[in-house]
């Protein structure tokens, strides 16, 4: 069985700044990041569809002891955003300084940028990843 997104292609889509997920035929579901099945009932019916990258956010956390190769970026915020068509994604927020960041984020509306990551000894090389924006700025 193949998958319906393959990490390659959202890879791709992620650095034009697009965000792909996929749509359930059986239930509606929408799943982003792509897997294999749906979300929600686990049919392997599903098909990949454009989403808007407009959201909330829902929860945060600040890093302060970055990953390899990240460690001159910390602190930084990781937010979890609701998007508007249901799944929720990770990505950095990248319009606050850390130490501002409180619970004033929460509800906050946020929509997607991008950003390329260096690669490190463990991953393919150089990856987009979503980030994301306050609503009214960007």
């Amino acid at each position: 069985m193949e998958y319906k997104l393959p990490f390659r292609q959202y890879h791709k889509a992620l650095m034009k700044k697009q965000l792909l997920g996929l749509k359930c035929s059986s239930c509606g579901t929408i799943t982003c990041p792509p897997q294999m099945s749906c979300r929600n009932c686990s049919s392997y019916d599903l098909e990949v569809t454009q989403l808007s990258g407009s959201g909330k956010i829902t929860t945060y956390t600040t890093i302060f002891v970055a990953p390899e190769g990240r460690e001159t970026e910390a602190p930084y915020i990781i937010v979890m955003v609701e998007l508007e068509e249901g799944p929720w994604i990770m990505g950095n927020l990248c319009d606050m300084a850390p130490e501002r960041a409180s619970m004033d984020l929460i509800g906050r509306p946020v929509t997607l940028g991008c950003r390329i990551f260096p690669g490190d000894r463990y991953s393919d090389g150089p990856m987009a990843r979503p980030v994301f924006l306050f609503a009214d700025k960007a």
